[in-house]
């Protein structure tokens, strides 16, 4: 089954729906769990009869739905066909979509060099150092956001301002840890309930464990860094 493109999306009159970046999505305002709960499975019976299955997010006033075809890395007629199927199991059900509410949220990060790092991020964000998509980490169990990276030219490493804070069950705390620091990365320092690792470029990120939170408040003393010389990304 063949890509479309965007225009041919468009041309497909699906007025519920909206394109973000390689899926087509949807909001349904349900306005209760309960309708939402039969909403859902409703979807599922038609997914199923037709053999193509969407990603279903379920929250007390809304479903939200996405569709592509993954072995074509972007949108078919078999997401056009279902998300007309979705759309009137809604017009049955007397379920209003919400087309202005559909957001999708990515992550981009700069790099002069995508080899020296991705494994790194695909194990924060995964787990797995497997699951870089040519440009991009994507979790096959949809925990976490896309993230890509972006060609960048060479450049100091800046101050950070922005990282991400990615929590955890504890028994997996040391397992991420090591598959971090077996994809390049560092341990730049830590708290009795977070830990900081760090790519080859400087980049950071925070494993995070709910034990040691709430027992008191946080001091900085708590933390115990790696020296300077730990902490600095290795020459390119």
């Amino acid at each position: 089954m063949t890509r479309l493109t965007n225009p041919q999306i468009l041309d497909a009159g699906l007025t519920d729906w909206r394109t973000v970046t390689n899926h087509i999505a949807a909001r349904f305002a349900t306005v209760d769990f309960e309708t939402g709960a039969d909403f859902v499975a409703a979807i599922a019976e038609a997914a199923d009869e037709a053999d193509h299955h969407p990603d279903i997010t379920l929250t007390y006033p809304a479903v939200d739905v996405t569709l592509m075809t993954h072995t074509e890395g972007g949108v078919t007629e078999h997401d056009i066909d279902l998300a007309r199927a979705i759309s009137m199991l809604a017009v049955d059900r007397g379920i209003a979509a919400v087309p202005e509410a559909v957001q999708l949220v990515e992550l981009a990060l700069d790099t002069v060099d995508q080899s020296e790092i991705d494994q790194f991020w695909s194990v924060i964000l995964t787990g797995s150092p497997n699951h870089v998509d040519e440009d991009t980490v994507i979790d096959p169990g949809g925990r976490a956001p896309v993230l890509w990276f972006q060609e960048a030219e060479p450049h100091a490493v800046p101050a950070q301002r922005f990282h991400l804070d990615v929590s955890v069950a504890p028994e997996e705390i040391q397992r991420r840890t090591d598959a971090a620091l077996e994809a390049g990365g560092i341990i730049a320092w830590e708290t009795p309930h977070f830990r900081v690792l760090q790519d080859r470029q400087g980049n950071r990120a925070c494993i995070c464990w709910a034990e040691g939170r709430n027992e008191g408040p946080h001091r900085a003393v708590d933390a115990e860094p790696v020296s300077e010389e730990q902490a600095a990304p290795e020459e390119a």
